[in-house]
């Protein structure tokens, strides 16, 4: 008897609730076609303008991304070519990678998605042994490494998996989080619950790359023991 009257009580708290958030809804809609209303053709004319002008400048603003070589994952061939590609555009990834490092496919895979996805953002790719001066300046020591550019500047990097989950089973959401993290893309989810399976081992923070001088023979860590 008792269990029954639990589950009845919560039966009733839960419609309770439910209906409280309909009549907020309905508020809400009550209000906004009330507005509409009051609006007379002049109003009205000059809403529908600002509307079509917004729509406007986005089409404009996603032709000139896909101009810029937006909207799909490129492999550049040279260091020279990156400098270019950065001073263009507002924000870039770009992938160091190498052609023997298993985990540079795994993130070819999931940046491919982005790229499609994400058009107010670059993604690019760039193969470290063509690149020795690059690799030297950004301080690129473990491969593979995202070089997160923001305004021609290197604003952040994401080295190996450390920010993944430390696993090379991470969805496209957690690379799409973590890069939202760094403003490099537009990240719609909450930035404060990282789409990890257990947060609590993993939680938010980032592998910041040590700012160290590359010495000697041009020489890149692995990230993992397939190389």
């Amino acid at each position: 008897m008792e269990a029954d009257a639990s589950v009845d009580m919560f039966s009733k708290v839960l419609e309770n609730q439910l209906l409280q958030t309909t009549k907020l809804v309905e508020e809400h809609l009550d209000s906004e076609i009330q507005k509409l209303d009051q609006m007379d053709e002049d109003e009205l004319e000059r809403l529908k303008e600002k509307r079509l002008e917004a729509l406007r400048k986005a089409q404009q603003q996603k032709q000139e991304w896909l101009s810029k070589g937006h909207g799909e994952y490129r492999e550049i061939p040279s260091e020279r070519d990156f400098f270019q590609e950065v001073k263009e555009s507002k924000k870039v990834v770009c992938h160091f990678y190498r052609d023997s490092t298993f985990r540079c496919k795994i993130l070819d895979r999931h940046l491919v998605i982005l790229s499609k996805k994400h058009l107010e953002t670059k993604f690019l790719k760039l193969n470290v042994e063509k690149a020795p001066f690059l690799c030297e300046r950004l301080r690129i020591k473990v491969i593979p490494t995202l070089a997160l550019v923001k305004d021609g500047k290197t604003q952040d990097y994401v080295v190996g998996f450390t920010d993944l989950g430390n696993s090379d089973d991470f969805t496209t959401e957690t690379l799409e989080w973590r890069l939202g993290c760094s403003d490099i893309l537009n990240y719609s989810g909450n930035l404060m619950e990282p789409p990890f399976q257990n947060q609590k081992k993993f939680g938010t923070n980032f592998t910041k790359l040590e700012k160290k001088t590359i010495r000697g023979g041009k020489k890149y860590d692995s990230d993992s023991d397939d190389d």
